[in-house]
């Protein structure tokens, strides 16, 4: 007999209302901001290739970072590369431990979180 209590099929809406525990938060951000920095590369690599050709593109590629998408895009690049970082930091310092705890873990994912934020703000005051 099927267990009625269970969900059988869930939807993208369905994941929005379970509650993540932090560690589970901390450690999908990591994989999506690893994500998000592997096509970025890609992006700032055809950047740096255009802005290489001539003096012209090299002004077009400057005076896109200057704008406010420019802007913003370097932002959400250093966000991501400052989690990434931090986080894999976190993974190296508490999985090399022998006594690793749920409580330890909490700790380290909120210190990651806030740690980021800290880095967030540094790089909006540095890049605005």
């Amino acid at each position: 007999m099927k267990d009625k209590s269970r969900p059988t099929n869930v939807g993208l809406g369905d994941l929005l209302q379970f509650s993540w525990p932090i560690t589970a938060l901390a450690s999908i951000s990591h994989r999506i901001s690893g994500v998000v920095l592997f096509i970025v590369t890609g992006l700032m690599l055809y950047a740096l290739q255009v802005s290489l050709e001539s003096r012209e593109s090299f002004a077009e590629i400057k005076s896109f970072l200057e704008a406010l998408p420019g802007q913003l895009i370097c932002w959400v690049i250093l966000t991501a590369l400052a989690y990434h970082f931090v986080a894999g930091i976190k993974h190296l310092i508490v999985d090399g431990k022998d006594t690793h705890t749920l409580e330890a873990g909490i700790v380290a994912a909120k210190s990651v979180f806030i740690i980021t934020a800290v880095l967030a703000a540094l790089a909006a005051y540095w890049v605005f």
